[in-house]
């Protein structure tokens, strides 16, 4: 048993980290210190008084999300145990079992998942496939006007992933927020990998709905979502408990339904959230020298013979999936071929590539300085030189 108690883990600490999903949620040195003082369960609650986590004043939980929703330029939000169960309050609240939500092809697996267990039936806007993967989002019109015709009725929900976990496409939102606006139908916006890392705006975009990652993108230790809306939806989207006990006759009329009465972000999650927001408000302004770096990568990685990046070029964000036919032929000379790549770049400081991937694989190079970005893609280039592969020199 106590194999339980000693459970480490060296990554940040004596590696460079690549790994696609962890990059925009590395802890800021401020997060870092209030995680062990909020490490207890329930240690957000000392002065809780409403039996709602978005209604704590000590520590300031309250002022903070109405600063947050600021930030995103919407009008309310709330906190959820990650963004999937953000999706998934959203689409419950705003429609009834046997009706059609439209998305993109490219959404998160969680996002399908939602619909389902929701009761709904999803169309989706169909991508240009292999290499680039692009959305084609007036194809949102055409599959709109195709559930016009199916149903008689709109679609009850427009999705957009604003940056797709595949590929890293950026896709514009405030061209499907027009859409949307035309024909009256209500737009979800899921920014797990952008918001936090990349200016978003609601008001700009015409999102009713803006849903975001704080362990993904906010540098927040896990799990915590943000979901954000307008006025305008908010009864619906977050309302209150009816029942009533038989026997007793208890009432939980406070008590937000769809959250369970109150959404379980009470300790670590909610307090690295908070205290990495000031960190996060200002990266997001240097946005641009990230894209640098991912497209300096990119360029530098593609010197190597076999090497592609996939999704829409030239990058416009920091994830990105390499083809890589060349070290998928070197690893067949190895008895454990899928740990090839990880195990080279391990010998050179480097995590975060998915053991088994060689044929292709995703990392994130998001808040890497220019010289490690430089040593990561160098060294991609060495193990290449090392094993025959070429090399261009421009």
């Amino acid at each position: 048993m106590q194999k339980y108690t000693m459970i480490s883990r060296d990554v940040e600490d004596q590696y460079i980290n690549l790994h696609p999903i962890q990059r925009g949620g590395v802890l800021t040195v401020e997060a870092q210190k209030v995680l062990m003082k909020y490490g207890d369960g329930y240690s957000m609650c000392d002065f809780c008084f409403e039996g709602r986590v978005d209604r704590i004043e000590k520590p300031p939980v309250r002022e903070f999300l109405e600063d947050l929703a600021r930030f995103l330029e919407m009008d309310e939000v709330r906190v959820t145990p990650g963004s999937r169960t953000a999706m998934f309050i959203t689409l419950k609240s705003m429609t009834n079992p046997g009706d059609t939500v439209v998305l993109d092809s490219l959404a998160h697996y969680s996002t399908y998942i939602a619909a389902e267990v929701a009761g709904l039936r999803v169309r989706e806007v169909p991508h240009q496939g292999y290499p680039e993967f692009t959305l084609d989002l007036e194809g949102y019109r055409t599959v709109i006007q195709a559930v016009q015709k199916e149903t008689g009725k709109n679609p009850a929900l427009l999705i957009l992933t604003h940056v797709d976990y595949n590929y890293g496409n950026v896709n514009d939102l405030t061209r499907v927020g027009t859409i949307a606006e035309e024909f009256g139908i209500p737009y979800v916006v899921n920014g797990a990998y952008s918001i936090g890392v990349m200016p978003v705006s609601g008001k700009d975009t015409k999102a009713d709905f803006l849903i975001a990652s704080g362990h993904k993108s906010m540098a927040a230790s896990g799990p915590i979502g943000v979901l954000a809306t307008l006025h305008k939806w908010s009864e619906k989207l977050f309302s209150k408990s009816t029942i009533q006990g038989d026997w007793s006759g208890r009432e939980f009329g406070n008590k937000e339904s769809l959250f369970l009465g109150c959404s379980p972000c009470h300790g670590a999650p909610l307090a690295t959230l908070m205290a990495s927001f000031p960190t996060v408000i200002e990266r997001v302004e240097h946005w641009s020298d990230e894209v640098k770096k991912a497209r300096f990568f990119v360029d530098e990685m593609e010197k190597i013979e076999g090497v592609k990046a996939l999704g829409k070029q030239p990058k416009d964000h920091t994830l990105v999936q390499f083809e890589s036919e060349s070290f998928h032929q070197a690893s067949q000379q190895y008895t454990k071929k899928g740990y090839f790549l990880y195990s080279e770049l391990k010998k050179k400081g480097i995590m975060g590539l998915h053991i088994g991937m060689t044929k292709h694989f995703k990392v994130n190079i998001f808040g890497l300085s220019w010289e490690q970005v430089r040593y990561v893609a160098q060294t991609f280039q060495e193990i290449a030189q090392a094993h025959s592969i070429q090399v261009r020199e421009k």
